[in-house]
């Protein structure tokens, strides 16, 4: 990497750090792209090449939390499958869903920031956008792991859909607020109707 390339990624990074800093503690709403670039110690222009405006930089926060959350699960289930071969389809989804919910658990402030927006429509954006998330191909992966077994399915890209919306709808308030129940109260009914979904939509 030449050294222009390394001082675009260092502004990058830059920016990326300190606006995530900023949102999770003064709020996404209080920051403003003027807070974002003083505190970058760089000039509104130098924003304005790397992302279209807040919501573009607050998106690819969201991709690069997400992708480090999806590595990490993926990197656990990797380790589950070798110590239990033939494992079904449904234990592999709830191995990475336990992951995630997990590191989510130690990582409030993460939590908070991300709230909601580890949701199918975010997926389905960062696919669209080979800028988002890079290194993680959700689609690929998820359907790598759902035919590892020769399943049949009905509607794959639908059980998909119900198994995110079902995670990014229930388990960040808990995490979040503690409430209705403690998050290891809640794991196994959430476990127990990823099982119920999977079989739903096998064929």
């Amino acid at each position: 990497m030449g050294k222009a390339e390394e001082n675009k990624k260092l502004k990058l990074n830059s920016l990326l750090a300190h606006s995530y800093k900023l949102f999770t503690t003064k709020g996404i709403p209080d920051t403003s792209i003027s807070d974002i670039t003083s505190s970058a110690g760089v000039a509104k222009g130098t924003f304005y090449f790397y992302f279209r405006d807040k919501q573009d930089i607050i998106d690819h926060l969201i991709a690069r939390k997400s992708e480090n959350l999806l590595k990490s699960a993926l990197d656990s289930l990797k380790k589950h499958e070798a110590a239990n071969p033939g494992l079904p389809v449904e234990e592999k989804i709830i191995t990475i869903a336990d992951s995630i919910i997990s590191d989510l658990d130690k990582n409030p402030k993460l939590a908070r920031f991300l709230n909601r927006n580890l949701n199918f429509g975010f997926y389905v954006k960062a696919y669209k956008d080979e800028n988002l998330i890079q290194s993680v191909n959700v689609r690929e992966d998820y359907d790598r792991i759902i035919n590892s077994n020769g399943d049949k399915w009905k509607d794959s890209g639908l059980m998909l859909y119900t198994i995110i919306e079902l995670i990014s709808s229930s388990v960040h308030g808990i995490i979040i607020n503690g409430t209705p129940c403690s998050l290891e109260e809640y794991k196994p009914y959430l476990f127990d109707s990823i099982r119920a979904i999977v079989n739903t939509f096998r064929a």
